[in-house]
């Protein structure tokens, strides 16, 4: 499952007493022995998929799993009306950064409060899924974003994957030829732009808090230094994740920054011979600090607690060290159990960085919370004004921190 582009419209953000009388025990009551679950799962593939993990969890249990599953954009509005009408699900999956906006409403039950398993868990995928301390969503598998490489196009021009922004830029000026950038990334100004610009912002040192706290300017003079080498397209302000992912396969980019979501097309074209690499870092020694992405998945308060004990058992079937490795084969993402996570990377050497990187990674909501939508526009306008109108890194910042606050 991929990180999610989408985030709740303000028209449907849940705020104030009136949404949490909505979420607090609303959740569906339909046959006793069915775990109901909203998802958005609606992919064939990964519903059947989705089913087959929930069956193997249930059948045991002596119970049934049935999905509702809508498009991701939709996961808000949807929980919203089901709320409203006494039918929220038992388990609502829904994307790591929309999960403060749900916690903070109350009409979460903590996972610890139902006897959900939490322990053993990276750092980033424990804050995926945590609000205030507390944890309300757990996650199955999760993602983060790495350096893919056009493997012939580095060994003719006698080249290694870069490690360092110093590499980066040196490797992405000699790999620029032709119709061929060096380089592609998404700099678009929404959710697929901030992704992306995330690991080289909190590798410098950046503070999605404070975004004008003076080491995040490196990120934004690398980009505008990538940009004016000529080793990226001026067409990355509008390119999303896959829009970068077209141009890798078509050749027109000889690295990319991009996520496992796009393994299944990179395996099935014979075009690029490609590979893995982490995301390089301003200083050799460092950790890339990428951002983590997935869905997690929480329980709804309800007034019968019959009802949330089964849901609980059916997430810690799933989430089995057996089973996380299963799922996350089955959707090339990475198991959140740290001893899952190596058995993945021991048994799939050709994603390893993926697990190597999500080791590091980081939650956007996890020091920001429910303001993680300000922010994120706010970071979008500043690269976005360096990149498009030439603006001082160390002003676009300022003026982004101005607007973040006024954002609170």
């Amino acid at each position: 499952m991929h990180f999610r582009r989408a985030r709740i419209p303000l028209a449907v953000t849940l705020s104030g007493a009136t949404a949490a009388l909505c979420l607090t025990g609303c959740a569906a009551t339909p046959d006793a022995d069915t775990v109901t679950v909203l998802n958005s799962a609606t992919d064939t593939a990964e519903h059947a998929a989705n089913q087959k993990f929930f069956d193997r969890c249930a059948g045991p249990l002596g119970l049934d799993v049935e999905q509702i599953s809508v498009p991701a954009d939709q996961i808000a509005s949807k929980a919203l009306r089901m709320a409203s009408s006494d039918s929220l699900t038992d388990i609502l999956e829904l994307d790591g950064s929309e999960l403060p906006q749900f916690a903070e409403t109350g009409g979460l039950r903590p996972l610890d409060d139902i006897g959900v398993d939490t322990s053993g868990f990276s750092p980033g995928a424990r804050s995926l899924g945590t609000h205030d301390g507390v944890r309300y969503g757990i996650a199955r598998s999760v993602n983060s974003l790495a350096l893919i490489y056009n493997k012939d196009l580095l060994a003719r021009a006698g080249l290694e994957p870069p490690t360092t922004w110093e590499e980066l830029r040196t490797t992405a000026r000699k790999l620029t030829t032709g119709d061929t950038y060096g380089l592609a990334f998404s700099a678009s100004p929404n959710a697929d732009g901030v992704y992306q610009f995330l690991p080289f912002f909190w590798s410098a040192g950046g503070d999605e808090a404070r975004l004008d706290n003076g080491r995040g300017e490196a990120a934004l003079q690398l980009w505008r230094d990538l940009l004016t080498d000529g080793s990226v397209s001026r067409s990355v302000v509008n390119w999303n994740q896959q829009d970068v992912n077209d141009r890798f396969i078509a050749g027109r980019a000889a690295m990319m920054i991009n996520g496992p979501w796009q393994v299944p097309v990179l395996s099935a074209q014979d075009k690029v011979d490609w590979a893995v690499a982490g995301i390089p870092v301003p200083e050799a020694g460092r950790d890339a600090v990428p951002p983590i992405g997935g869905t997690v998945m929480a329980v709804p308060k309800n007034e019968d607690t019959a009802r949330e004990r089964n849901a609980a058992k059916v997430l810690n079937c799933l989430n089995t060290e057996k089973n996380q490795l299963g799922w996350g084969e089955s959707v090339n993402n990475v198991p959140s159990r740290t001893a899952a996570a190596r058995t993945y990377a021991e048994q799939n050497p050709a994603l390893a960085p993926f697990a190597e990187l999500v080791g590091t990674a980081r939650s956007r909501t996890a020091r920001v919370g429910t303001r993680w939508p300000v922010v994120a526009d706010a970071l979008a306008g500043s690269f976005q004004s360096v990149l498009t109108g030439g603006a001082d890194p160390e002003q676009a910042l300022r003026r982004a921190q101005r607007q973040a606050s006024a954002g609170k």
